[in-house]
């Protein structure tokens, strides 16, 4: 399972200097522009350890997005189908 951070923790580790507002940053969240989207728990934004900040006017960002995807291994087994198959009746 991953480790979901606040979103003053992610920005502390991706931005060094002139880190965004709190507000900015939750501004962000609700309109989609981190990557993956941040689940709110209570009153506060939770994001994972890998999400990214997505501008909207870069297309490049978005076709990385695609072509590389990190999928957890829920989806892997999903996906692929691994793991036991449901027993026939």
């Amino acid at each position: 399972m991953t480790k979901l951070l606040t979103l003053e923790e992610w920005c502390a580790r991706n931005y060094s200097d002139k880190p965004p507002t709190i507000q900015t940053l939750q501004r962000w969240a609700r309109s989609g522009r981190i990557y993956p989207v941040p689940e709110k728990h209570g009153r506060e934004y939770r994001v994972t350890e890998n999400a990214i900040y997505i501008n909207p006017k870069d297309f490049s960002l978005a076709k990385k997005i695609v072509q590389d995807p990190a999928l957890s291994p829920l989806m892997e087994k999903v996906i692929h189908g691994h793991g036991k198959a449901p027993k026939k009746v």
